[in-house]
């Protein structure tokens, strides 16, 4: 993988930043990194074929065979990546999606936008829980953040999540991917910090990964026949946010839940669903209880 330079000029044909996307995304995958194209606003570049469809419809992971389901897209296989790209021809970086064989990668994303030292709460979480991050990856991004790369050991699923670990750090697991290296977006370029990118992503330091994998939570009996298929639709409709509408899919969805009379039986599923996409648990209660008190009073 190219260490790539992020104070490259911004004015770039188009066509020449999705060819230059390609072949850093090519060069990903042939390290068995998993890629999906990105625009500028690091969402994935296929629009998804089945967004006209209702949200309450079941949610499709790419079983219909074509292309635009995110993340789900991924692959290394080059002469897919080439055909995604293609399909694709404004992309401008690309992604890299997490917890898949061989790597099952975990990104830990050091923020800078909140105001906090993220590099010192993980520096205070390692020395409290006593492990070390071993050399790795480490991509830096265009707001002066980091990008940790880990692998983590196949049985283990690793949520996506936002400040839970600690403030400033994010956590990329299993269905979530960390833009690559060579991306431009908006802000500017994602480039390997010098000595790193020949390294292979480090194995995730046991005790980290503990922090990672909270205990599952207590199974609810959700309901069932139409209900429960109205209560998936609505879950996976949470599920299917992105980063700056998962509040406002997830109100939508608690309101509709509180609606049909299932608001308190789907309550820890919507939570769940909101804390899978990045949401906290305190996030996401907050939102469904508004949702509660909107749709009592109305």
């Amino acid at each position: 993988m190219a260490t790539t330079d992020r104070h490259s000029p911004p004015s770039v044909p188009t066509t020449s930043l999705a060819t230059l996307a390609l072949a850093h995304a090519l060069s990903a995958a042939a390290r068995g990194l998993a890629v999906i194209p990105l625009s500028r606003t690091k969402l994935p570049a296929l629009p998804s074929p089945h967004r006209d469809d209702p949200p309450w419809s079941p949610r499709c992971h790419g079983e219909c065979g074509l292309p635009g389901h995110g993340v789900h897209d991924a692959t290394t296989d080059p002469r897919r990546v080439r055909s995604l790209f293609a399909a694709a021809p404004r992309a401008t970086g690309y992604g890299i999606a997490c917890g898949l064989p061989p790597h099952h990668l975990i990104g830990v994303d050091l923020d800078t936008k909140t105001g906090t030292d993220s590099s010192a709460s993980l520096r205070e979480l390692a020395l409290r829980h006593l492990f070390t991050i071993p050399d790795t990856v480490v991509v830096a991004t265009p707001s002066g953040g980091r990008h940790l790369w880990l692998s983590g050991p196949p049985d283990a699923v690793v949520p996506n999540s936002a400040g839970r670990l600690a403030p400033g750090i994010d956590i990329r697991g299993a269905g979530g991917y960390l833009v690559g290296p060579g991306s431009r977006t908006e802000r500017g370029v994602y480039a390997t910090v010098p000595g790193t990118a020949h390294l292979p992503p480090a194995p995730c330091p046991p005790a980290l990964l503990r922090l990672l994998t909270p205990p599952p939570r207590p199974h609810h009996p959700g309901p069932t026949t139409r209900a429960g298929q109205h209560g998936l639709g609505l879950t996976q409709f949470v599920l299917g946010a992105h980063e700056g509408q998962r509040n406002t899919r997830l109100f939508w969805a608690a309101c509709r839940a509180y609606e049909s009379g299932l608001g308190d039986t789907l309550t820890d599923a919507l939570v769940d669903a909101a804390i899978r996409t990045g949401l906290t648990e305190r996030e996401a209660r907050s939102t469904i209880a508004s949702a509660a008190r909107l749709t009592s009073g109305s």
